[in-house]
This record gives C-alpha cells, sequence and structure tokens, in this order.
C-alpha cells in the first residue's frame, strides 16, 4: 500500500469529536504526522487536489475519495492456475496509458504472478488460457481496452 492510499484512508476512516462536534479533520498527532516522507506526500496530494487544509487539520476531498476508491479495487489479487512448466503458448501486449499506471504496475504484478515471461515491457507471454475471472476483472478495470491477446501456434521456449 502507498503511503498516498495510507494517508487517504486514514482521513476517511477517522472518525473523531471534538468539544462533541463530530468531525473527520486529523488535527491530534499520528505517528506519520511528523514523518518528513508523509509531510511532503501530503503537500503533493494537497497540490492534486486529494485533500485540503483546514484550520482545525486535513481532510479528504471527493476526489481523493474517488482516487482511494480506484486505490482499492487495484488490491484485488488472483491466483494462479498455471505452474512453471505449463507452456508458453499465449501472447499478451499490452499499451495501457501513462496516467494509469498503477494499473499498469497491477497489470505486470499478475502476468508474473501466472509464470508470464516478460520479453519487452508491454510483451508477456505465457500459458493459456487467462483465468475467465481476471478477464472479467480486466473489463471492469477498462484494461481490456488496452490489450491484445494472441494464441502461438507452438509453445514460445523460455531460456
Amino acid at each position: 500500500m502507498s503511503i498516498v492510499t495510507e494517508i487517504l484512508e486514514e482521513l476517511w476512516e477517522i472518525k473523531l469529536s471534538y468539544k462533541g462536534v463530530p468531525t473527520r479533520a486529523l488535527f491530534i498527532s499520528v505517528p506519520w504526522e511528523d514523518a518528513k516522507s508523509y509531510k511532503s506526500t501530503l503537500y503533493r496530494m494537497h497540490k492534486k487536489g486529494f485533500v485540503h487544509k483546514e484550520t482545525n487539520g486535513w481532510k479528504i476531498t471527493k476526489s481523493g475519495k474517488e482516487y482511494l476508491s480506484k486505490q482499492k479495487k487495484l488490491f484485488i489479487q488472483f491466483d494462479s492456475p498455471f505452474t512453471k512448466s505449463s507452456p508458453k503458448n499465449l501472447l499478451l501486449m499490452f499499451d495501457v496509458p501513462e496516467e494509469r499506471n498503477s494499473e499498469r504496475q497491477w497489470l505486470r504484478f499478475h502476468l508474473k504472478r501466472f509464470n508470464y515471461y516478460m520479453i519487452q515491457k508491454s510483451v508477456w507471454v505465457g500459458p493459456s488460457p487467462l483465468p475467465s475471472k481476471f478477464k472479467s476483472y480486466l473489463k471492469e478495470l477498462k484494461l481490456d481496452r488496452c490489450i491484445k491477446i494472441f494464441k502461438l501456434a507452438k509453445p514460445y521456449k523460455v531460456n
């Protein structure tokens, strides 16, 4: 989990009351509040519009909540139905836009998990077929539009 996600979750989930008034603002001292990396991350998050500072502390914005909801989708992990010795007979190429970097990293993580072999950063070869639940989740993330899949006539030999 990234620092950004950690901070946003903390800001979203916290329910405090100050003098009897419910609030979600972080105006108390928390362990990460003094860390330099968290301070610089909060500053970057503020610039991106994910959080804003009020007189009594930081609050998550609507765009911060949207970002966090997107990130939580990428926490889902799929188990590999393949073994290391499964024939590598599927070529998968993708072109995920730069602004969707976290989804690209999520895809690469799962391709490694499915015992796929990287030929280039966006060209992978591995066993087929991809799990149906995984393929339907790619559609849900709208990554299916960025992926081309080709069945190989004969298995690829990995050195």
